[in-house]
C-alpha cells in the first residue's frame, strides 16, 4: 500500500489538491448563497410577519428583509395560518434588539419581475422589544398591490372610460404636438394656483358663514327667551328719550359749553402727556412687583408674627443698651476712616507681595512658593533623623565671657536671652567676667536641653 502511494504520489497529491479546491469553492458558493455553516455562524433571530397574501415570495432565492434599505436578514419560509400567509424572517443576531412589538412590515417588489423583499419599520422605542418567534399581525402589514387589483375594483364603464383616457393621453403625448400639449398644461399652472387660492377662501368663507348662522340662531333663541326684558328695555328707553326731550335747553347749553371744556381738557392732556409718557413704562415695570406683593405680604406676615416678641423683648433692649457703646465708637470709626487709605495702601503692597510669592514664571521655572515647599521638605528630611537624644539636630553655640556677662546681668536689656538659653551657670567659667577677648569659653547644647560646657 505504501509502495503504491509512493509510486503514485503525484496522482495522490493532485487528487488531494482538487479535493481541497472543491471544498473551498463549495464553501465560497454556499456562503454567497446565504448558507449558514453550523458551529461557525450563529443561528438567526426568527420573527414572523402575517400578510393577507404572500404572492411571489419564494424562500431560498435571496429575498431579503430590510430596514431603511439596509439588509438585516433573509426570508426563511412561508406558511399558511387561518387563511393568511405567515412569512418567517431570519434576522441577523446583531439586529435582534432593533425591532419592537409595534413594528410594521411592507411586502414590496425590488424589480419589475416581482423579486420581493420585506421593508420593516422597527417601531417606536416606547414599545417592548420583540422576542424570538413574535408575529407581526396582519393589521401592521401590507402586501404588494397589483394593477389588475386596482382595475378590478372599478365597474365595466369606468374601466372602459379609463382605458380611453389613458390611450388618448398616450396618443397625445406621443404625437409630434405633444410638447404643445405639455406647454398648454404648463400654462394652466397659474390658473390652478389661483383656483386653489379661491377654493381655500371659499372654504374659509363657508366656515365663517356656518359660524355666523350658528351665532345668529343662538342670538335669536336668546332674544326670544328674553322677550319680556326686551319690552321693558324699550319702555325704559322711551322714558329716557322723553326725559331727554324735556331737557332740550339744558342739553343745548351743555353742548355749547362742550367746546371750551374740550379745549381745556386738550391743553390739560397735553400738559399731562409728559407724565403719562413716563408713567406708562413705570407702571409696566411695576406690574411684576405688584403681582408679587400678595405673596410677599403673606411671607412677611408669616415672618413678622413670630418675630414681634423677639424684636420687642430682645432686640429693642439690646439696641437701648448698645446705644452708648455706639456713640463711643463714633470717634474710633472716624479715626478708622482716616486710617483707611493707609490700610488700603498696606494691603495693596501686601497683595503685591503675595502675588510675587505665588507667581510661577514659566514652564520649567519655579516661584517662591515652590522653593518654600522645597525648603520645608528638606527641613523635614533633616530633622527626620534622630539619635539617642531624640529627633533634634545638635547645635554649637559660642559665647565670649563678655557676652555671657551682658546676657546674664539682671539689669541688662538682654537678660531675657540669657534666661531663655540658661547661660547663668557659665558665669563660673569666666573668672572675673573680664571684657571680651577670651573666646575659648563655649556652650554646647541641644534645643530644649540645659546648656553644658
Amino acid at each position: 500500500m505504501r509502495r503504491a502511494i509512493r509510486k503514485h504520489s503525484f496522482d495522490v497529491a493532485a487528487i488531494v489538491t482538487l479535493l481541497v479546491v472543491s471544498i473551498a469553492v463549495a464553501g465560497y458558493i454556499l456562503s454567497h448563497q446565504r448558507f449558514r455553516f453550523p458551529f461557525i455562524q450563529s443561528s438567526p433571530f426568527t420573527l414572523n410577519a402575517e400578510f393577507s397574501t404572500a404572492q411571489a415570495v419564494t424562500p431560498g432565492q435571496g429575498q431579503t428583509v430590510r430596514v431603511a434599505g439596509v439588509q438585516i436578514g433573509d426570508i426563511g419560509a412561508v406558511s399558511l395560518r387561518n387563511g393568511n400567509a405567515v412569512v418567517r424572517m431570519d434576522i441577523n443576531q446583531q439586529y435582534k434588539h432593533m425591532i419592537h412589538k409595534n413594528a410594521t412590515a411592507l411586502l414590496r417588489p425590488r424589480t419589475g419581475l416581482k423579486d420581493m423583499f420585506i421593508e420593516v419599520d422597527p417601531g417606536s422605542s416606547a414599545a417592548p422589544i420583540a422576542k424570538p418567534g413574535f408575529t407581526i399581525p396582519v393589521a401592521n402589514t401590507l402586501p404588494d398591490v397589483n394593477v389588475d387589483e386596482i382595475l378590478s375594483a372599478l365597474d365595466a364603464d369606468t374601466r372602459a372610460y379609463l382605458t380611453l383616457l389613458v390611450n388618448g393621453a398616450g396618443q397625445g403625448l406621443t404625437h409630434p404636438g405633444g410638447t404643445e400639449l405639455a406647454q398648454v398644461l404648463e400654462r394652466f399652472e397659474p390658473t390652478h394656483r389661483d383656483l386653489a387660492r379661491v377654493s381655500r377662501a371659499l372654504a374659509a368663507r363657508g366656515t365663517s358663514l356656518r359660524r355666523l348662522i350658528n351665532s345668529l340662531q343662538r342670538l335669536n333663541t336668546a332674544l326670544a327667551a328674553k322677550q319680556g326684558q326686551i319690552v321693558s328695555l324699550i319702555d325704559a328707553s322711551s322714558t329716557v328719550f322723553r326725559a331727554s326731550a324735556s331737557e332740550d335747553q339744558n342739553i343745548s347749553r351743555a353742548v355749547a359749553d362742550l367746546p371750551p371744556t374740550l379745549s381745556q381738557t386738550t391743553s390739560t392732556l397735553v400738559s399731562v402727556q409728559a407724565l403719562a409718557d413716563q408713567l406708562g413704562p413705570t407702571a409696566s415695570s411695576l406690574l411684576p412687583a405688584a403681582r408679587a406683593l400678595p405673596a410677599a405680604n403673606a411671607a412677611l406676615e408669616a415672618l413678622a408674627t413670630p418675630s414681634a416678641p423677639i424684636v420687642q423683648n430682645e432686640i429693642r433692649p439690646f439696641v437701648v443698651a448698645a446705644r452708648p457703646l455706639v456713640q463711643n465708637l463714633i470717634p474710633a470709626a472716624a479715626n478708622l476712616a482716616a486710617a483707611t487709605p493707609n490700610l488700603e495702601s498696606v494691603f495693596g503692597v501686601l497683595g503685591h507681595l503675595l502675588n510675587l510669592v505665588g507667581y510661577a514664571p514659566a514652564q520649567g521655572q519655579h516661584g517662591y512658593l515652590w522653593w518654600l515647599a522645597w525648603l520645608s521638605h528638606n527641613t523635614r528630611t533633616l530633622f527626620s533623623i534622630q539619635d539617642a537624644n531624640g529627633p533634634y539636630r545638635p547645635l554649637f553655640i559660642q559665647f565670649s565671657c563678655a557676652q555671657i556677662a551682658l546676657t546674664t546681668d539682671p539689669g541688662s536689656p538682654f537678660a531675657l536671652v540669657g534666661s531663655l538659653l540658661n547661660l547663668t551657670p557659665l558665669r563660673a567659667h569666666c573668672p572675673g567676667l573680664t571684657p571680651a577677648g577670651d573666646t575659648r569659653r563655649a556652650a554646647d547644647r541641644r534645643p530644649g536641653q540645659k546648656s553644658g560646657h
